[in-house]
């Protein structure tokens, strides 16, 4: 029942190098500081899933080499986390079945507006083949036998879904949770949260939030995600972190 999870991206919605920037961090040779959209592929049992498919989405499976996709859970509809769902016809061609997709009744609000060609009744050839499973608090089973938990968090006003697998949660684009969503956190060994910048932001954790979090959940490890280049290049971050608070990278993996 072993766990393995790759970072897919750790940036934030305008990715890291910002279009037009000049700053150190855009400007920065280390490969730890390109960061495409935040997403996650979750494996076990031969089964895999992706949290999330933003705008690079095509071009994190092909740079991961995916050959197998069971599934997406999404956490919430705001477009650098939809907007690579038209990509999952690949998929639904090299394995001959629709791509499962797990999401509240906000986020089918959203795809199916944005991508109503594949809810029509006259469909054509070409386009993706879907089976939605809408989702609330409730605990849910995927194949595999990968049980799911939500958790819910506020992003802003918005609210968001994050997930637990057994010892490993996994929150992004979160400012504010609620105790009883920490208390479904809590035992976690490994958590994933966001973490915008420094300076405080409305709708995202910034640093000292997501620390404070991570020190109330109390995880074996935990990693910050969500990352802008506000926040500095990755060998600065990490000198400002406590021993078992690391940063996430795209193409990081943690094996469980």
């Amino acid at each position: 029942m072993a766990l393995k999870i790759t970072i897919l991206g750790s940036g934030t919605s305008q990715g890291v190098p910002v279009i037009g920037c000049d700053c150190a961090v855009c400007r920065s040779n280390d490969p730890k500081d390109n960061r495409m959209r935040s997403s996650v592929l979750i494996e076990q049992n031969g089964e895999t899933y992706c949290i999330d498919t933003g705008p690079d989405f095509r071009l994190q499976m092909l740079q991961n080499k995916v050959k197998s996709l069971r599934g997406l859970l999404y956490t919430h509809e705001h477009k650098d986390h939809l907007a690579g769902m038209d990509d999952i016809r690949a998929f639904n061609h090299l394995e001959n079945r629709p791509m499962e997709i797990y999401c509240s009744k906000e986020v089918e609000q959203a795809l199916k507006r944005e991508y109503y060609y594949v809810f029509t009744e006259n469909k054509h050839g070409g386009i993706p083949s879907v089976n939605l499973h809408i989702i609330d608090d409730k605990p849910f089973q995927l194949e595999g036998g990968l049980k799911a938990i939500p958790i819910k968090v506020k992003h802003h006003t918005m609210p968001v879904l994050g997930y637990r697998f057994g010892d490993f949660t996994y929150i992004t684009d979160a400012k504010t949770i609620a105790e009883e969503e920490i208390e479904k956190v809590k035992g976690s060994k490994v958590l994933i949260v966001n973490a915008l910048r420094i300076e405080s932001h409305i709708s995202h954790f910034n640093l000292a939030e997501a620390l404070a979090f991570i020190e109330k959940v109390n995880p074996e490890k935990a990693y910050l995600t969500h990352i802008s280049h506000l926040f500095g290049k990755h060998e600065d971050i990490c000198k400002m972190l406590p021993k078992n608070v690391s940063v996430c990278f795209d193409g990081m993996t943690i094996e469980m």
